[in-house]
């Protein structure tokens, strides 16, 4: 099969190193925003759902770049907050990506939080897009939030999310360390077999 060339429409390092690891073992050649030679705009979040950010970042993308797209939209719904900060993970605080302010926030508004009221879970849409075809796919991953920040690796919300099943926060885990654990990774993996089939599929068309 004839190797793919995808672009992640993700300018975020520590996003975009976990992604490439996710799809390592596809026969699939990654770029990043910033390694194409095309313009690309930056795509305003605004949408309802992970599913519809996603999406819009991954057509956007793709018609920008004119190559196949691969975008998620990602973030943590905290249950003792009715779901918050959910769409609104990245920029909770107000500033985009500052992850240090959203987490003040969060342990903030967390702060008068029984222990036993902590749940809360991380959850993914990846939406891959090429031209009108489009292909979605979620996960999730179940944790409690802490008290106070444990690690230094991963990065957003990590430091205050800890799974009891991994007995760690996503930051002492670090990248590799949620490799197939996080809700990415679930999301990509069940994206993956949809993927294999549409190369597939596109490589028949090409050799006809």
């Amino acid at each position: 099969m004839k190797r793919a060339t995808v672009v992640f429409a993700t300018r975020n390092p520590g996003k975009l190193a976990e992604l490439r690891e996710l799809v390592a073992d596809l026969d699939v050649d990654v770029l990043s925003l910033d390694e194409i030679e095309r313009e690309v705009p930056e795509v305003p979040e605004d949408g309802d759902t992970f599913e519809a950010n996603a999406i819009k970042k991954a057509r956007v993308v793709s018609a920008a770049a004119r190559m196949p797209a691969l975008a998620d939209d990602s973030g943590l719904e905290v249950d003792a907050l009715g779901g918050a900060p959910g769409v609104h993970s990245a920029r909770y605080a107000g500033a985009h990506g500052d992850d240090d302010a959203n987490n003040d926030k969060l342990l903030a508004a967390m702060a008068g939080v029984p222990d036993g009221r902590r749940t809360a879970r991380f959850r993914s849409v990846c939406a891959f897009a090429d031209g009108d075809r489009v292909l979605t796919a979620d996960g999730a991953c179940e944790g409690v939030i802490l008290r106070e920040r444990r690690g230094t690796g991963g990065f957003g919300y990590d430091p205050l999310f800890y799974v009891p099943e991994l007995g760690a926060t996503f930051a002492e885990l670090g990248v590799g360390g949620k490799h197939g654990r996080s809700h990415r990774a679930r999301a990509m993996k069940a994206l993956k077999p949809l993927l294999i089939e549409y190369f597939q599929l596109a490589n028949r068309g090409a050799n006809r």
